[in-house]
């Protein structure tokens, strides 16, 4: 396929957007090509606002004073006179869209609460002490739009000896409650969620119950989960012997299991709803940097960003989409960026503005930052190379190694000027070719959710999530966005029309459009047409010459099998990656179909409502209480619902009512219960709940999905092509290295 160069990364949609317009003749003043969605996103999540809600920046000053913080450090460094050169620099870097740092520098540089860091990790020892401390310092950090990663491998085991009191432990698990429901508490008046990653060794004596917990408890909403897997487990799996489960309080082994068995529940609950996700542990500190200062125990919420207890990491990614030139990858270019951001995030460590002492001592005392990029998935096409392919393979290992190289010369540059990072001893790194470096680590390949939506690109390393779809806009009104290379070629071949476009976006994929040439969709693949094992390979690609960890989710359809999933694992670790997380679409989350509203059908009478029935009842949790769903059936197949609360009375029983009525209405005027499903599933309220394996997010889910277990529309043809609900819009969501993004409204669940 030819080459796509010429067209614009910034053509991605949307008019100039030039903040300030009522001054934008003034000197210095640029325009900026954002998205929609950019603008949508940059209005509600990070331009200051005044007490009413309106914000009093626009993007441009919104570049300009995190350019203008970020470039103070240079004064301790270089002088005063070198920080307006360095703050052009950064306000170009910014504003070309070829780099965004991570969302707390976006949201909080250059104002009062100045917390710049994405992720934290902190301790949790054996004592109640130790817990409550971590879940108030915690607290601190979520207020500050900041996530937490925690290692609860060191408490106790469930019914283990309380010495203190002759009473026996709770556990792990029992303690994650406590802090999730603290979580829950916290995020309700931040600007940016508060996540948190939960990690249990999978020697703990709690690990059946740890693997589990996502899909018994509905208060671990605020969670990611995933088990710390040891070298030793995965050849025990291999081998097909057992390994041993020890007591943290004693190291005494307490039990055996089959690794098999265990590797298999890990599998099943991935299966059925993502999670737990794994870390390969080991793997994770053979590269630990500092070694001598401690072990790696834990990682942020998305699992890309290993760090020592009271450790923070600075995150920024650059933008591939532009970084082409003449049918090639711009290392030239990519080079100077690259250079610029490691200057940029080692400034993020001085001014950053921390919640708690004992993180910025260590954090400064390991300088660690996470270089990453996002917009692959556009490089790739531009380049006319599919995602699953050898050469996108070889395309990624390049670039991440370029990467690599250029970010540690550029943090050797810097050690000499400004000095090592205190830890640095020497023995981690190649002192022969340089006795500098000023950071521990230089390299996390993060997930980019809301910072590529303002960027215009694909996120992060992931594949498009789809040629074409709809997004809702403030209104109510459904508008056609298509990928703006594929409009390009469309336009070019002569196959494009708006027809085609709002066809391609019911489905989002066009590969089984034959109107479009086979060369053409061969390149424009989206996540669900790649293979788990070319998600893996690009991933492990990346790995390859990443100092941290990758975050990227692999995709299965809603067909995939155990058996898949547990081979996704299985190569993940023989190639390398330092953690898997899957998702299995249709799996975890209820999704709204996002297509075009066909015309409206002429209106039918309903069919009487027969003397004589027949039914089911079904009770199904929900976070308002016990909800009895029960359906009826005539000759023709069902003809009514029925829905109750446990207790009668109040708004949320008419809701319920009102519901049912309608359902009925519609099942006896012949409404297909396939279209009434897609209709009432995902429907949200503040208060979900999870049930047989599943979340209910609302009453109206429970009885969509009661609908559903007991008619013949499966599952699969019901839910699997639907692409994830936003509890803030109701538009697509992406799953992305454990995380929800929605690119209409940049809704993200994780920190």
């Amino acid at each position: 396929m030819e080459n796509l160069e010429a067209v614009a990364v910034s053509s991605y949609g949307g008019d100039d957007y030039r903040a300030g317009s009522k001054d934008s003749a003034r000197a210095g003043q640029m325009a900026l090509k954002l998205t929609p969605n950019a603008q949508i996103v940059l209005k509600k999540r990070y331009l200051i606002k005044d007490g009413s809600g309106k914000p009093v920046e626009g993007p441009e000053e919104l570049f300009r004073r995190v350019a203008l913080a970020i470039a103070q450090p240079d004064a301790l460094y270089e002088g005063p006179d070198k920080v307006q050169e360095t703050a052009r620099r950064f306000f170009e870097l910014m504003t070309s869209l070829d780099f965004l740092p991570n969302s707390p520098t976006l949201m909080n540089a250059g104002r009062q609460l100045g917390q710049l860091s994405a992720c934290f990790v902190l301790p949790v020892e054996d004592s109640i002490d130790s817990i409550f401390e971590a879940i108030k310092h915690a607290a601190m950090i979520h207020k500050s739009g900041g996530g937490t990663g925690f290692s609860f491998s060191r408490i106790r085991p469930e019914s283990d000896k309380v010495l203190s009191t002759q009473g026996v432990a709770s556990g792990p698990v029992s303690f994650m409650s406590v802090f999730d429901v603290a979580t829950e508490t916290i995020k309700q008046g931040g600007t940016r969620r508060g996540a948190n990653m939960g990690i249990l060794r999978v020697d703990h004596p709690d690990i059946l119950k740890f693997i589990s917990c996502k899909t018994d408890n509905s208060r671990m909403t605020n969670f990611n989960i995933s088990v710390a897997v040891t070298d030793e487990f995965m050849r025990a799996v291999e081998t097909g012997s057992g390994y041993a489960l020890r007591n943290p309080r004693t190291g005494e082994e307490v039990q055996k299991l089959s690794a098999r068995d265990v590797f298999d529940n890990i599998v099943k609950s991935a299966w059925k709803n993502g999670e737990p996700g794994i870390i390969f542990i080991d793997a994770m500190n053979r590269d630990n940097p500092t070694p001598k200062v401690g072990r790696i125990e834990s990682t942020n919420p998305c699992g890309e960003q290993p760090l020592l207890p009271y450790e923070s990491c600075n995150l920024g990614s650059i933008n591939l989409a532009g970084m082409h030139a003449g049918g090639q990858i711009d290392y030239n270019r990519l080079k100077a960026v690259i250079w610029d951001v490691v200057h940029f995030l080692d400034n993020v460590i001085e001014a950053n503005k921390y919640p708690l002492t004992k993180i910025e001592e260590l954090t400064k005392a390991n300088r660690k930052i996470g270089l990453g990029v996002m917009g692959f998935a556009d490089l790739l096409i531009a380049l006319g190379v599919p995602y699953n392919s050898e050469e996108a393979v070889e395309t990624a290992e390049a670039l991440m190694s370029f990467i690599q190289n250029e970010s540690k010369a550029a943090s050797a540059l810097l050690g000499k000027a400004r000095g090592n990072f205190p830890n640095y001893d020497g023995s981690v790194y190649d002192s022969s070719e340089t006795p500098f470096m000023r950071h521990a680590t230089t390299t996390t390949i993060a997930p980019t959710g809301t910072i590529s939506i303002i960027a215009g690109c694909s996120s992060g390393i992931e594949p498009l999530f789809a040629i074409s779809f709809v997004r809702k806009v403030l209104d109510g009104e459904e508008l056609v966005e298509t990928h703006p290379l594929f409009r390009q070629v469309a336009q070019d071949r002569g196959f494009f029309s708006e027809d085609l476009m709002k066809r391609i976006a019911q489905k989002g994929t066009i590969k089984d459009f034959a109107e479009i040439p086979e060369e053409v969709r061969r390149v424009f693949v989206v996540s669900h047409d790649v293979d788990p094992l070319w998600h893996i390979r690009i991933q492990a690609a990346f790995q390859k010459h990443t100092d941290n960890a990758v975050s990227k989710t692999i995709n299965f359809p809603f067909s995939a099998t155990t058996e898949e999933v547990s081979q996704a694992y299985i190569s993940a670790f023989e190639q390398g990656c330092k953690g898997l997380t899957i998702y299995r679409d249709g799996s975890r989350e209820a999704q709204v179909l996002n297509i075009q509203r066909k015309p409206q059908y002429p209106q039918v009478e309903p069919r009487p409502r027969p003397d004589e029935t027949q039914g089911i009842t079904e009770r199904v949790n929900t976070g308002c209480g016990k909800l009895y769903v029960t359906i009826n059936s005539d000759e023709y197949g069902f003809c009514e619902v029925f829905a109750q609360m446990g207790k009668a009375g109040g708004c949320a029983y008419s809701h319920i009512e009102a519901t049912s009525r309608l359902i009925s209405l519609a099942l006896r005027s012949g409404v297909k219960v396939e279209a009434i499903i897609k209709q009432l599933v995902g429907i949200r309220c503040p208060s979900p709940a999870w049930g047989n394996g599943e979340q209910v997010v609302s009453c109206s889910d429970g009885i969509a999905r009661v609908l559903n277990h007991h008619s013949h529309a499966e599952i699969s043809s019901a839910l699997a092509d639907q692409m994830g609900a936003c509890p803030d819009c109701g538009g697509a969501v992406e799953h992305e290295g454990g995380c929800i993004v929605c690119r209409s409204c940049g809704f993200s669940r994780c920190a």
